[in-house]
Order: structure tokens, then C-alpha cells, then sequence
């Protein structure tokens, strides 16, 4: 029986810098917990795939999904064996959302080690797709396949997921980019949206912790700041830090109604799915308090 990832899941950085006994604990209460979906990101910790095979054996139910796990970082085979492997240990329960940000002009480093260049994002995207579907099959066969879902921003990008894939996984976005989305890609394919939240009644200390995540991705993330211009913000949203009127768009803040609504919103917009990822203080802290707290209105 194929899992559901149901209306609203976590999406967190946050088991990165955690041992894997609390990893697995915490993975059982978001379980417990009503959520739908985790969801997890790919960056200098844990590597996408084991992070799957941590969380999905610490749970029963829940549909565990990469957000992203990063085309750059493994070849096609490998990720094409390693989805139907975990497709074949967990059925219906694994969900892989593929993503990455190499073009052909530079070759990035990570502590020294440069990562290879793929090329064009559509591009590559769709190669790498081919490349997964053409993979060998010198094992058993998940029932039911796994399902895919692509990190699209872009109209390409985002037509690509409801042509190929399951569907799409948009990550720091707006309301209103999900209504786009939605019209790009038709009724029929996967939406399952990224909403940062800060659950705090202290609206001003809320704001600067919402400022700080918007700001890191603003100068850091190429692809994150050009598809905020994409989405109508200038030069008097991002230079010298973002404007209110940008972190207001990106970061829902305040207490549990207002988180809710937000979360809403993305619905009515013609999301299948939305993942709340809950910005703190502590950076690398789990939010397990604020994913309690977050629960009745949200998992219910």
C-alpha cells in the first residue's frame, strides 16, 4: 500500500549534528506525533541516502523524504540502486526529492574536495532523470515503485516535475509561487511545499530570527536569489539585507494561529502538501517543543 505523506509534514537541517539514538527518537515522536512526512535536507552531514535508512528504521508509518538529496553528490546508478533499494525495505513509505546547482562554468569545493560539474540545470536535470530510468535491474523489484519528486523553482523546472516525476517540492517560496506552481504544472501533479515558521508570541525577536534565515539564503544561494527576483523582489528587498516585505513573504512568525493560517494559504494556493520547517534561536537545536506545541493545529 502506497504511504501518504498527508497534508502537513517537518522539513528540518536539524538531525545533521545529532547522534543517531536521538535522531531515531525524535524521528518516533514526529511519528507519534501525527505528522505526515519527514522531511530532511542534504548538506556536509549525514549523506541523503543514510540519512533515509536512519529515520526510516526508527519509524513505522511515516513517508520519509529527501529534500534534497543533491544530483552532484552521487552518480545516477547509484541513486537509481538506492531508491529501489529503500523502496523495496520501506514500501510506499520512501519519497525522493532530487535537487542540485552545478553549471557547466565553475567547479565548486566542499573543504577542498571540488564537486563535479553537471551542466545546465533543465538540462541536467533531465539527463539525470534518463540516466535513473535506464539503470539495470539486477534485483527485486519495489512494489510500489518509489515515487520522485524534483527541487523546481523555475517554470522549466517545475513543468519537468509534473512531466517526469511524482511532482515538485518547492523550498523557500511564497504563497503566491505556489499558486504559479500549481498552474504550471496542472491538478494532477504532486505540490509539497516548504513553509519556514518561528513559533514565538515575541514579534520583534520572531522577525530577526526569521531576517537571519532569509539573509543566509539571499547571500549564499545563487539559485535562491535569482527566483526571489523571479518571484517580483528587487534590489530594495535584497541589497543590504532582505526587506521586511521579503522576510514577511518567506517566514510565517507569531503563535500557532497565525502559523496555521499561513500553512493554509499554501492549500487554497493549490498545495497537496506542506512541510514546516521551524526556525529557532539554537541553531541545529531539534524544535521538538515547537513541533508538539505545532501539532493539534497542523497534524490534526
Amino acid at each position: 500500500m502506497t504511504g501518504s505523506p498527508g497534508r502537513v509534514g517537518i522539513w528540518t537541517f536539524d538531525f545533521e549534528g545529532h547522534p543517531a539514538g536521538r535522531v531515531r527518537e525524535a524521528a518516533a515522536e514526529i511519528e507519534e506525533l501525527g505528522y505526515g512526512a519527514i522531511w530532511y535536507g542534504e548538506a556536509f552531514g549525514r549523506d541523503a541516502v543514510g540519512q533515509a535508512w536512519l529515520l526510516l528504521g526508527a519509524t513505522r508509518r511515516i513517508v520519509v523524504a529527501s529534500g534534497i538529496a543533491n544530483i552532484a553528490f552521487r552518480e545516477p546508478l547509484a541513486m537509481a540502486t538506492a531508491e529501489r533499494t529503500l523502496g523495496e525495505a520501506f514500501p510506499g513509505r520512501y519519497l525522493l526529492g532530487l535537487g542540485g546547482h552545478r553549471v557547466d562554468d565553475t567547479v565548486p569545493e566542499v573543504d577542498g574536495f571540488p564537486i563535479p560539474t553537471r551542466g545546465k540545470a533543465l538540462t541536467t536535470m533531465r539527463r539525470y532523470l534518463d540516466a535513473m530510468d535506464a539503470a539495470p535491474v539486477n534485483g527485486p523489484v519495489p512494489d510500489p515503485a518509489p515515487r520522485r519528486v524534483l527541487a523546481a523553482l523555475g517554470p522549466k523546472m517545475l513543468g519537468l516535475a509534473a512531466e517526469r516525476t511524482w511532482g515538485a517540492h518547492p523550498y523557500f517560496v511564497t504563497v503566491e509561487h505556489t499558486a504559479l506552481a500549481r498552474k504550471i504544472m496542472g491538478p494532477d501533479a504532486f505540490l509539497g511545499v516548504e513553509q519556514a515558521v518561528v513559533l514565538d508570541t515575541d514579534i520583534e525577536r520572531a522577525r530577526e530570527v526569521a531576517a537571519q534565515h532569509v539573509a543566509g539564503y539571499i547571500a549564499n544561494a545563487p539559485h535562491q536569489a535569482a527566483n526571489v527576483r523571479r518571484m517580483g523582489f528587487g534590489d530594495e528587498d535584497t541589497v543590504g539585507g532582505p526587506s521586511r516585505r521579503l522576510v514577511d513573504a518567506i517566514v510565517a512568525y507569531g503563535d500557532v494561529d497565525a502559523l496555521h493560517a499561513r500553512v493554509e494559504q499554501h492549500f487554497a494556493a493549490g498545495a497537496d502538501h506542506v512541510c514546516v520547517q521551524v526556525l529557532t534561536g539554537e541553531p541545529g537545536a531539534l524544535p521538538l517543543p515547537q513541533w508538539r506545541e505545532l501539532a493539534p493545529a497542523l497534524a490534526g
